[in-house]
């Protein structure tokens, strides 16, 4: 396992170090879902190609997002999910590079010849052709969607920091997904926060792992303070964000803001 840097970003000089002769794979996610940070996928699959090594990319959060071609990125394997880009639940897939090297998988279920012997069992249709429909749709608001998104995180960023010098932004800040913002408070009672947001849809921590109340270990990992791991909010922005939402959003945190700060002086 490698570690990570303050943004959440492996050091390529550590990434050639932990290979050896015996390294067979290496997988990273290109970007993270809980922090927004992307990591230097071309690199790392430059780095694996130099050393015969295999490179699997978890994107699910990255297509549709951000550029991504498996060819400029030297990637052999990618796991990605519909759900993620507003396709249909229940359904993913798994790019397996087919030439320079051509890649044999050993099955984990056996039983069926479908999808060249990887995978046995009925096929999903719809939700293929759904997840197929939702890729097309991407391709072609993508450029144009993903400056919006970003241009409305920006102001919300924006927005917050103003209101409170003890704001920490997670994540890399300008290497990081458009539609992702994690923030830390701090000097702020966070369950009083918590309580005056309930309009405003938001997560304290990764949506995988809801329920669970040990910190983040993704916060943990970029060295964020222990009093700030529970007081940590995720904005997730979307295709369907207008910008009248983050004006309603900004309100809502401003105001709740302000009323801590009273509270906190009486």
């Amino acid at each position: 396992m490698l570690s990570v840097d303050e943004y959440g970003r492996i050091n390529l000089d550590e990434l050639r170090s932990a290979i050896t002769e015996k390294t067979l794979l290496v997988s990273i996610m290109t970007a993270n879902n809980e922090i927004g940070t992307i990591q230097p996928i071309k690199e790392i699959g430059e780095i694996c190609k130099e050393n015969n090594v295999l490179f699997h990319t978890d994107a699910a959060q990255a297509i549709g997002k951000i550029d991504f071609d498996v060819n400029k990125f030297n990637v052999d394997f990618t796991s990605f999910s519909a759900h993620k880009n507003y396709g249909p639940k229940g359904v993913g897939a798994l790019f397996i590079k087919d030439k320079n090297p051509k890649i044999k998988l050993a099955p984990l279920l056996y039983g069926g010849g479908q999808e060249n012997n990887n995978r046995p069992g009925t096929l999903n249709v719809p939700g293929i052709v759904g997840f197929g429909k939702c890729i097309e749709i991407s391709k072609q608001v993508m450029p144009e969607e993903s400056k919006r998104i970003k241009k409305l995180r920006d102001k919300l960023l924006k927005s917050i920091t103003s209101e409170t010098d003890d704001v920490h932004l997670n994540g890399h800040p300008v290497e990081r997904l458009p539609n992702n913002l994690s923030l830390s408070f701090g000097k702020i009672n966070i369950n009083s926060l918590i309580l005056q947001l309930k309009d405003i849809a938001y997560s304290t921590g990764s949506a995988c792992a809801s329920g669970e109340s040990e910190p983040s270990y993704v916060l943990k990992a970029i060295g964020v303070k222990k009093e700030l791991l529970h007081s940590t909010f995720r904005f997730g922005l979307g295709r369907s964000t207008t910008e009248e939402e983050i004006d309603f959003c900004i309100s809502k945190i401003s105001g709740a803001i302000n009323n801590i700060k009273l509270q906190m002086i009486h």
